[in-house]
């Protein structure tokens, strides 16, 4: 198993700003540079699915696995012999807003999807959640 998280705090947005952007899937490709397009059909909500693909890839098929209002979403993505969990937390506290996010890769051939996906991913952690502040703070 491989797992990486990365937090910030932030007093520019609130957790209900920051969920509209994560609950609208369909235009995460406004504020996500590596993202070619994403389309949901339906709400954001635990057990539907959506197709994301990123720039220079194939389209991932991804499943919501919870998504608790102002609170936090997971969700899951399946590849050959490993799966990737993306953990999306919001959490108040005294000194702002903290988003939390969190990649885990299980199974026989983590490793590799680590190399081809994960990583890339985790590496844009910091510049995602900025990225993600200023299109909130719009809202």
């Amino acid at each position: 198993m491989w797992t990486r998280s990365y937090s910030m705090v932030t007093k520019e947005v609130t957790k209900e700003q920051l969920w509209q952007l994560f609950a609208d899937v369909n235009n995460w490709h406004t504020w996500d540079e590596g993202i070619e397009y994403a389309k949901l059909d339906g709400a954001f909500t635990a057990g539907n699915y959506f197709t994301l693909r990123p720039k220079d890839g194939p389209n991932v098929k991804i499943k919501i696995l919870k998504a608790i209002e102002n609170k936090n979403f997971t969700d899951l993505t399946v590849f050959p012999l490993a799966k990737m969990y993306g953990e999306h937390l919001l959490e108040e506290t005294e000194n702002g807003l903290t988003i939390t996010s969190t990649i885990t890769v299980k199974g026989i051939l983590a490793f590799l999807w680590v190399k081809l996906v994960a990583q890339k991913i985790t590496d844009g952690f910091a510049t995602d959640m900025e990225a993600q502040i200023k299109a909130a703070s719009k809202l």
